[in-house]
């Protein structure tokens, strides 16, 4: 696998409907790569860890991200390139407050956007290795198989845990979900950063 391109982030949108997606003129339908995960999972912590900076915010609500945030990936010093990768950032799920509402609003556009956007290359979904297997997690797997949207299981908050507790976690994990692979990481460490890097970009950026 060649080098990992250097990569700088732009902002580009928050989308809360359908027709706010960005289109190919703010894309240049560059693949995208998708982050979901329930709320307090470490989801915006792992993407400023990946994205070198701190443009995805870290609430102090779990489950206060209301909308699709999507990020241009330009080629370094050159921004005036179009971007060779989108990320985007879904609003978290699960949290017992706002759970109702956070999942309607899922059904009405964030649902559209995982089974219809023709343009997104990979979901990467998080789980927490430090609490055992969630329902709605598995839940989300299921989904995403059934309209066969690729994913990537990777497990959060992997430099809390020892490494017997966390090869424990991992399995666990891995056999309540069905999972053939799950890439731990830590976004404080940097741990697993660049495995994920890696990942993305053997799916979405070609070589």
């Amino acid at each position: 696998m060649p080098p990992l391109p250097r990569l700088s982030p732009k902002f580009l949108l928050s989308a809360t409907s359908v027709e706010h997606f960005p289109g190919a003129a703010m894309t240049h339908d560059a693949p995208e790569v998708a982050f979901l995960g329930r709320s307090n999972v470490g989801k915006s912590s792992l993407i400023n860890a990946l994205l070198g900076s701190k443009q995805a915010h870290v609430s102090s609500t779990p489950g206060r991200t209301r909308a699709i945030n999507f990020f241009a990936m330009h080629p370094s010093q050159q921004p005036e390139r179009p971007p060779q990768l989108i990320l985007a950032d879904l609003p978290g799920y699960g949290y017992a407050k706002i759970s109702r509402s956070i999942s309607s609003e899922w059904s009405s556009f964030i649902d559209p956007y995982l089974a219809d956007r023709e343009m997104l290359a990979l979901c990467i979904c998080l789980v927490d290795s430090n609490i055992p297997p969630q329902p709605s997690d598995g839940q989300l797997f299921d989904w995403l198989r059934g309209i066969g949207r690729p994913f990537l299981v990777v497990a959060t908050k992997s430099d809390r845990l020892s490494n017997n507790a966390l090869a424990k976690s991992l399995a666990a994990l891995k056999r309540e979900h069905s999972l053939e692979e799950l890439l731990p990481v830590a976004a404080k460490t940097g741990t697993g950063i660049s495995n994920l890097w890696a990942r993305i970009q053997q799916a979405a950026i070609p070589a």
